[in-house]
């Protein structure tokens, strides 16, 4: 992880963005310390699987990926 201070990146803020989406992971330093106070990481597109309880092994859900319901719809439920 690369680390640089807050001028450092607002300086060169396309460049970090760049590194970023190549994966790398910056991290930003403030202050006399220069402690990391952030971290600038790539988004993960992999979503996690999620398990249906009791019926885990025996039913499968699937969403289409431009399903929506609002948390009013959903408490409606």
């Amino acid at each position: 992880m690369q680390t640089v201070t807050v001028g450092e990146f607002k300086a060169n803020f396309s460049e970090m963005l760049k590194k970023v989406l190549k994966g790398e992971e910056i991290g930003i330093s403030y202050g006399k310390k220069k402690e990391i106070v952030a971290r600038l990481v790539p988004k993960k597109e992999k979503t996690q699987r999620r398990k249906l309880g009791a019926l885990d092994q025996i039913a499968k859900v699937r969403f289409a990926k431009d399903y929506k319901l609002s948390e009013e719809e959903f408490l409606d439920l």
